[in-house]
């Protein structure tokens, strides 16, 4: 009697540790190093760091990453369906099971309020920005990612914002030409994305993701193309022209480096859907973010 009640509780209890276990994972930590693009701001307005406004910063960056945890539960919900098919995505709480879709609504609307709520204490403007965000990827889940070219421009706009609240945050401007660099940076990952989705998958897309119908492998290369030369030339540009110092354009190589490395994956390694994955699991990308990094500071604390 006493051992069926103690097999009991401890099944309760590992079933609430899973269902926890499996919200957390809904969150994705692990894509958010993509809300690392608030602290850009930071990065770009060496003479701003201070300890205010890193933790701001740091704070920002929890807040962001949490009402993107909530589109993530938004999508999985959406989706759930559709990830059964897939061959990684069938793994994730809401497909596999591990956690019940209403639980997982809830759990991501009082996360939504929470987070939204402390953002507009932090700066109005930058509560504004997170409702933003919010809309356009919820716009994303059930009509623009459907849509061929605008999924993926799409996908490209919510870094743009990310760049702007990191600047918001501290209150610095940011030049039409960061915001072009950054545009055209995150096209190259969505296209990269894209093209991974179609290799993966195998002539089965429409099972997965209708928008994958109206793409081909030989468009995404030829989108590539185009986004890779204009990257490229708008961060020299951006370099040139910056009215901090024209010893970023040392940093030029970094930036062609990591593209061309990145395009190595995606086309002989068939890499590319999960640009985090890329940055932690591949060391020479890892390396040239690194460097990139600390090559501007140092040029910023040198040259300035």
């Amino acid at each position: 009697m006493l051992s069926s009640r103690t097999n009991s509780v401890s099944t309760s209890s590992l079933g609430t540790g899973n269902t926890l276990s499996g919200l957390l994972r809904l969150l994705r930590p692990k894509q958010w190093t993509k809300n690392g693009l608030l602290f850009a701001a930071l990065l770009f307005s060496f003479e701003e760091i201070r300890t205010e406004t890193v933790l701001t910063t740091i704070l920002g960056f929890i807040l962001f990453s949490l009402v993107a945890g909530c589109v993530y539960i938004l999508n999985d919900y959406v989706d759930r369906e559709r990830d059964q098919q897939h061959p990684v995505k069938k793994f994730r709480p809401l497909a596999s099971g591990q956690v019940n879709g209403a639980h997982a609504l809830l759990f991501g609307a009082l996360l939504l309020i929470g987070s939204v709520g402390t953002a507009f204490v932090v700066n109005p403007i930058f509560g504004v920005l997170c409702i933003v965000y919010f809309i356009l990827n919820v716009s994303y889940s059930f009509v623009l990612k459907h849509l061929v070219i605008l999924d993926m421009m799409t996908i490209a706009a919510g870094f743009v914002l990310r760049a702007i609240a990191g600047g918001v945050l501290i209150h610095v401007p940011f030049t039409p030409w960061f915001l072009i660099c950054t545009l055209l940076l995150s096209l190259f990952l969505a296209i990269g994305k894209r093209r991974n989705e179609l290799t993966l998958l195998e002539g089965n897309t429409g099972s997965h993701r209708k928008v994958l119908d109206n793409y081909s492998i030989t468009l995404l290369d030829q989108f590539n193309t185009i986004v890779t030369t204009a990257t490229i030339i708008s961060y020299s540009l951006f370099t040139f022209t910056s009215d901090r110092t024209i010893h970023l354009m040392w940093t030029i190589p970094l930036v062609i480096y990591g593209m061309f490395r990145y395009l190595y994956l995606i086309h002989m390694k068939n890499q590319g859907g999960s640009p985090d994955r890329v940055l932690f699991e591949d060391k020479p990308i890892l390396i040239t973010v690194i460097l990139y990094v600390i090559s501007v500071i140092c040029i910023f604390a040198i040259f300035e």
